[in-house]
């Protein structure tokens, strides 16, 4: 049987290639989802939109510092892992989700799949760096997305018998999704915006956010963007995000800020806008996948391979250096290789986890 363990709507993006692969096949497996940004009620559309099968578990764990939230994941997943006795566990990224999810299958003795290991930013003042390392050198299996990856595993005296370079399944994923998403949504036509004449924004990473000072140079910098290309700026504004902008009382006139998309529209706006703004690590991504360029509004990152190909442009939360960035993206060549695979990460997963079920099963 294989366990798989999620808790935000990255990882059920990322997660669904590897579903829908044991769907296909016909393994036993089961899903169980710990709500670490949302309660599952209201991920369920996400499950609805990607056509994908309900978790078996909730556990609704909600937010919390650290610790906290990291020691009640902990708690429920022990009891589930002991109920069900998976063969492989399955974890994918660096939330509190991954580490926690690992920590719990591995002190039951069992084996951990960590689906994106190897990444690093080499920034240990974010938590994902942290969540990342303590993963990988517990898990058993390490699917690395790229050589670069597998390199950063081997710097640090993991076993090349363990990594497996797979690609990303971010990459099956957009692959999938588009084509489901050209079915049921077309979010374009209602907001109105024509095809590469509109940027898109996110921005949630606690650094970012919690600042007043970098939020309020962030908005700045999209103000800049807006008042030099007269093309709206969609921003889709995370929860934190909304939150802190009105605590801190910093004016958004002229930013066209909406609510939360389901992934279906967001990726159907990400591969149409003219350059994308981001701090977020999958959307540096799936940018890459889709040929759309990307300014990401931190100092360093953990995806390399985007700006090595250049579809990616480090910008910081600096208004002059956002305005700089963007003046530079909307000239890029979209000719970039996808450093990230051909789309068949999900296959290749649950390919080793089925062999690893089979000796499994043989030893019993």
């Amino acid at each position: 049987m294989i366990g798989i363990l999620l808790g935000t709507r990255p990882e059920i993006i990322k997660m669904s290639p590897i579903i829908r692969e044991c769907e296909q096949r016909g393994l036993d497996y089961f899903i169980l989802h710990t709500g670490q940004h949302y309660s599952y009620e209201m991920d369920r559309l996400f499950f609805e939109e990607l056509e994908l099968p309900d978790p078996g578990y909730n556990l609704d764990v909600g937010s919390g510092t650290h610790a906290n939230q990291t020691a009640r994941i902990m708690t429920g997943v022990e009891d589930i892992l002991a109920k069900e006795s998976p063969d492989v566990v399955l974890v994918q990224g660096d939330t509190n989700t991954v580490m926690a999810g690992a920590l719990a299958a591995s002190k039951l003795h069992m084996r951990v799949g960590h689906i994106e290991a190897g990444l690093r930013s080499f920034n240990r003042q974010m938590p994902e760096e942290i969540n990342r390392v303590v993963t990988d050198h517990i898990s058993d299996h390490l699917f690395a997305p790229t050589e670069g990856a597998r390199r950063n595993l081997l710097a640090e005296g993991i076993d090349d018998r363990k990594i497996c370079v797979t690609g990303n399944t971010i990459v099956d994923a957009v692959y999938q999704n588009l084509e489901i998403a050209k079915k049921r949504v077309n979010v374009l036509k209602a907001l109105d915006l024509e095809p590469n004449n509109y940027f898109l924004v996110t921005a949630h990473r606690q650094e970012n956010v919690d600042s007043r000072a970098r939020l309020k140079e962030i908005l700045k910098g999209l103000h800049a963007v807006q008042k030099e290309f007269p093309l709206p700026v969609i921003f889709p504004v995370h929860p934190r995000t909304e939150k802190r902008i009105k605590e801190l009382g910093i004016g958004v006139d002229g930013l066209n800020l909406t609510k939360p998309f389901g992934f279906l529209e967001f990726l159907q706006l990400e591969s149409q806008a003219k350059v994308v703004l981001t701090d977020s690590g999958g959307v540096q991504e799936e940018t890459c996948i889709l040929g759309v360029p990307c300014a990401t509004m931190r100092y360093d990152t953990e995806r390399p391979e985007t700006l090595d190909i250049g579809s990616n442009i480090l910008v910081g939360a600096d208004s002059e250096a956002i305005l700089e960035g963007v003046r530079s993206a909307v000239t890029w060549r979209r000719c970039w290789k996808n450093p990230y695979g051909d789309g068949i990460a999900g296959k290749m997963i649950v390919m080793v986890c089925a062999a690893t079920r089979s000796r499994s099963a043989e030893g019993r």
